[in-house]
């Protein structure tokens, strides 16, 4: 982990690209970390790693399953754990045993079996292994410690049932019940939910007039039914069983669904774009990615809803979902594209290159003064897609030098954006035509940014005129001149909290109706009673009311209230 600081402390240096994104809290594919929990002077916390991480029902004999106890602040172990591990799925228990583990790092080999019968599963479930002799009950293997490298042959316990063989999201449990010596109880329990991904195929088939069509669908989270195919726009459909009441969506950090059509069925074929509904609801474009690269013959197309997607979608249709116990998918082919693209490698910080090669393209259609999204590739040394990397991008004004975009997240402690399957989109606003530089910095792969493809790099693109796309942003921010003075108050007053949001918001809102503030010609947002403003807009308010930035930034910030639907300005 150290070595994503000195990274990120020479690309700052270099291309001013700053701390990142998401945490890692809430359900994985193969890997999850739960949120910390206070611990004398330390933050700790568990992760949980699958390996390999990419489990499919059918295909392994045998699995690893890491639990690693740590502090966040200093990333180091605690030693002499002992753990409670809890394995659930659907709501039903399938394996409870301790374990002890001398440097705070447990690996338990998991040996799927199907067939049980028993009324119980986890009645099936057998443990290999021996009482520690300092932690009574603690299951041990004395031996060969465990790493990365040799989990074939170091000591390690055991659980053989009816674990991974069935596809979905599977729930570890993890309780700390002693630690720094196996004889010191912790006083308070610590308790951590993390959850991982297991994968599992189930085939179908569209018919056409003329052929078979077979069809794959890989879910990472339930079974799924209702497949059906529409011929009137070539859709593919289908159902899973789903929570949508807010406290579950709170807790989900992604859903993951696969569907795998071939390039020689003509709706499908390669180049080809599509759109994604949930619920009758179109997701974001950075939700559903398509993939022509991993298999010649393939398409694979990934919707990977975030919580932040599902959230919309619940907002979007209203209380009435959240009784809802399905969720229903459907994708929808376009029409081919002309790509335009650029490719780069990266180096490290002896600027020598590394094992990883970036491709950015985007739409030709899009041009000047549209939000063109940006598909940003990451290929390893064998053009395999590389999974789970975490990224940062900035976008630059080549003839300026001028940063107009930075995409890196707002989450010191987990740093990246996670290209889950090594392809993402981030829209960039392109407000004219000509040169642009885009600067990555990929920080490493997977929940402990293991740096062999991590590097710098940078491309150039040259932007067009708009081809016929519709223009979805703002023009350029008007003259500071057309704020008054005395607005900046209001902003100094709700920034120090002598005013609350709300009181914030209807004065924007009646200045702006009033004609006083002036703010460029923005989209208005659906608008929602549940939607928070972001602490960054609140930062803004107070550091323009102290001049510290300009005008146009405070401008910003009101424009994207606007875009979000939390301050209304239609008459």
């Amino acid at each position: 982990m150290y070595a994503k600081f000195a990274l990120l402390a020479i690309v700052v240096g270099i291309f001013s690209i700053s701390t990142v994104l998401p945490n890692a809290f809430g359900h994985g594919l193969g890997g999850d970390q739960a949120e910390p929990i206070s611990f004398g002077d330390m933050e700790v916390t568990v992760r949980t790693q699958l390996s390999p991480s990419d489990i499919t029902v059918g295909e392994i004999d045998s699995a690893n399953m890491q639990i690693r106890f740590f502090d966040t602040l200093t990333d180091k172990n605690l030693d002499q754990v002992t753990f409670r591990v809890e394995l659930w799925q659907s709501g039903e228990l399938l394996a409870r045993n301790f374990f002890y583990d001398d440097d705070g790092r447990l690996d338990v080999k998991i040996k799927p079996q199907s067939g049980c019968d028993a009324v119980n599963l986890h009645q099936c479930t057998t443990y290999g292994g021996s009482e520690h002799v300092s932690a009574p009950g603690a299951l041990y293997v004395y031996g060969v410690a465990c790493n990365d490298d040799n989990l074939d042959i170091c000591a390690r316990p055991s659980i053989t049932g009816p674990i991974f063989v069935k596809g979905g999201l599977y729930n570890i449990k993890v309780n700390i019940e002693a630690a720094t010596s196996p004889r010191t109880l912790v006083a308070d329990m610590l308790s951590y939910d993390t959850f991982v991904s297991v994968a599992q195929e189930q085939d179908f088939f569209i018919q056409t007039a003329y052929a078979e069509v077979p069809v794959v669908v890989k879910t990472y989270y339930d079974d799924i039914d209702n497949f059906k195919f529409d011929e009137s726009d070539n859709s593919i459909s289908f159902d899973m069983p789903f929570d949508w009441s807010p406290d579950y969506v709170n807790l989900v950090q992604v859903v993951h669904e696969e569907v795998r059509v071939p390039k020689s069925f003509a709706p499908y074929a390669e180049g080809k774009q599509f759109k994604g509904y949930v619920n009758g609801v179109e997701i974001d474009q950075r939700a559903l990615l398509n993939d022509p690269y991993s298999y010649d013959d393939t398409n694979i197309v990934h919707f990977l809803i975030t919580k932040n997607e599902l959230q919309k979608i619940n907002e979007t249709l209203g209380s009435d979902n959240y009784d809802n116990k399905k969720m229903n998918l459907k994708l929808v082919p376009l029409s081919e594209v002309s790509k335009s693209s650029t490719e780069f490698y990266l180096v490290d910080i002896q600027n020598e290159q590394v094992p990883t090669t970036v491709n950015i393209s985007w739409d030709g259609n899009y041009g000047a003064g549209d939000d063109v999204p940006f598909e940003i590739t990451f290929f390893n040394e064998n053009r395999d897609l590389i999974k789970d990397i975490r990224y940062s991008i900035s976008f630059i004004d080549n003839a300026s030098n001028q940063e107009l975009e930075r995409f890196s997240g707002d989450d010191p402690l987990n740093l990246g954006i996670v290209a889950v399957e090594g392809i993402d989109i981030q829209k960039i606003y392109v407000p004219s035509q000509g040169q642009y530089r885009i600067d990555i910095l990929a920080y490493g792969t997977g929940l402990d940014y293991n740096p062999k493809y991590a590097g710098i790099g940078s491309g150039i693109i040259e932007i067009g005129p708009n081809l016929g796309k519709t223009v979805t942003t703002t023009p350029e921010i008007q003259s500071p001149a057309v704020i008054p003075a005395w607005i900046k108050n209001n902003a100094g007053w709700w920034a120090d909290g002598s005013i609350d949001d709300s009181s914030f918001v209807q004065g924007i809102q009646f200045l702006i109706k009033e004609d006083v503030l002036k703010i460029p010609p923005t989209t208005q947002g659906t608008s929602s009673t549940s939607n928070e403003i972001p602490a960054w807009i609140k930062n803004n308010a107070g550091w323009w009311a102290d001049g510290s930035i300009d005008d146009s930034s405070f401008v910003q910030g009101i424009q994207f209230l606007i875009k979000e639907g939390i301050l209304s300005v239609q008459s």
